[in-house]
């Protein structure tokens, strides 16, 4: 495929309705972008990528991220089957980005980059459970866009719930929820 080829096949196409249809192609590639352009060196972050598959993305201008530890997301989900829990934080979250680490154990929930400052009296509270608000100096390894299922033979990170376009953040209230709600269900419980 020439690239005059490949760029008339990536391009936007109209439907019976008028409506314009962008494919799952052109919402990845136009999410790859966004993403690289939180790095102050985008082609060193494309690199990281290639390498090594996950590319360290500062966070705090672009987006921000809310670190939640495995044993909350899974007593809200009420399970540990990774498929169940990637599928329940797609809903609980309506498609807002998720990033699972499963060496650490935790999630990664993409956010505004202003949550961490309009959140602050939250993010606070959450601490006592785990919950980290992580904004400015705080860098986040960010799998490259392609990595959406775990594989049990490197326990890399994945999207949990992939970015579906360029911008497309979770919603600060209903990590809250989410939140609250294993508050409610681990009260009591100590997560070694």
């Amino acid at each position: 495929m020439t690239t005059e080829t490949r760029l008339l096949a990536l391009r936007p196409v109209p439907s019976d309705t008028g409506a314009i249809v962008t494919t799952r192609t052109d919402r990845e590639l136009a999410a790859t972008e966004w993403l690289l352009s939180a790095h102050p060196a985008p082609r060193k972050a494309r690199m990281e990528w290639t390498t090594a598959g996950v590319a360290l993305l500062p966070l705090g201008t672009l987006l921000s991220a809310i670190r939640l530890p495995a044993h909350l997301v899974h007593a809200v989900a009420g399970c540990e089957a990774r498929d169940e829990v990637d599928a329940f934080l797609e809903e609980a979250l309506d498609g807002g980005p998720v990033i699972h680490e499963p060496h650490g154990r935790r999630y990664y929930a993409l956010v505004p980059a202003s949550v961490p400052i309009k959140w602050r009296k939250a993010a606070s509270d959450w601490r006592a459970l785990g919950v980290e608000c992580l904004g400015r100096g705080t860098y986040l390894g960010v799998p490259k866009l392609q990595r959406v299922d775990f594989d049990p033979q490197l326990w890399h990170s994945y999207w949990a719930v992939p970015m579906s376009s360029a911008g497309d953040l979770c919603w600060p209230l209903n990590i809250a929820r989410l939140i609250a709600a294993g508050k409610e269900l681990t009260a009591g419980t100590v997560e070694a």
